[in-house]
């Protein structure tokens, strides 16, 4: 569909053997690698991933945003780099299939980084906890008055140019990881957009809202980054 551009797809993943084959399976047929970064898990994701046609490396450290810097520094070791990089959650609350239109504005050359914004789609009824929904608002609401950056959502479902992501030099290792992309983009003068996504109930439980300490690490490492960048 989009032959002069090579994608890549990056996935998270920790303990997501019952959901990361739907996942796989749902991602268009014109991406040309998706990296599963196994998280330490602890059931069979890495095995079900590479059943399904995924790569997959193994990171041990716990942390999103760990898991994610592996899955790049695979990317990076290949001789030809993409062009886009999508990342999304291997839970099956994205919906995989609406990946043409996240990276349609990156195509026409209108924006180098795109957010799928779950507050300006359809979200399934449960699909989002209070503490999430509350934290997204909040987030968004301080970046604009701080740093003048203007988003809907902290979404995982994302795309940006590769060598954009490159320049933006990613450090967080968990939690910050969303954040700190939309701000370093934003201040690195990045063009940056919003496209409505569809979000549902995750297969299984959250690792982040589904617990207490996860819903204040998360907390505390948001409002934390939004003032590192200040």
């Amino acid at each position: 569909m989009f032959p002069n551009h090579l994608i890549d797809v990056i996935i998270p993943a920790f303990n997501e053997e019952k959901s990361i084959a739907k996942v796989i399976q749902d991602i268009p047929r014109w991406v040309r690698n998706i990296v599963v970064a196994n998280n330490n898990s602890t059931d069979q994701t890495g095995y079900v991933a590479e059943q399904a046609g995924a790569v997959v490396v193994f990171e041990g450290q716990k942390g999103y945003g760990k898991a994610c810097l592996t899955a790049m520094d695979w990317i990076r070791s290949q001789e030809v780099q993409p062009d886009i990089v999508v990342f999304l959650d291997g839970d099956y609350s994205d919906y995989p299939e609406e990946m043409t239109g996240l990276i349609q504005p990156i195509i026409n050359q209108q924006a180098d980084m795109v957010i799928g914004s779950r507050a300006q789609g359809e979200r399934e009824s449960g699909s989002m906890t209070f503490p999430q929904v509350f934290g997204n608002w909040l987030a968004t609401t301080m970046m604009k008055y701080i740093q003048g950056a203007k988003f809907s959502d902290l979404g995982p479902f994302r795309a940006i140019v590769w060598q954009k992501l490159m320049d933006i030099n990613m450090v967080d290792q968990d939690y910050g990881w969303t954040i700190e992309m939309q701000i370093k983009a934003h201040k690195a003068g990045l063009r940056y957009t919003e496209v409505p996504v569809r979000y549902r109930k995750r297969i299984g439980v959250s690792k982040v809202s589904g617990t207490v300490k996860g819903v204040f690490g998360a907390g505390y490492k948001i409002i934390y980054t939004i003032f590192k960048y200040w």
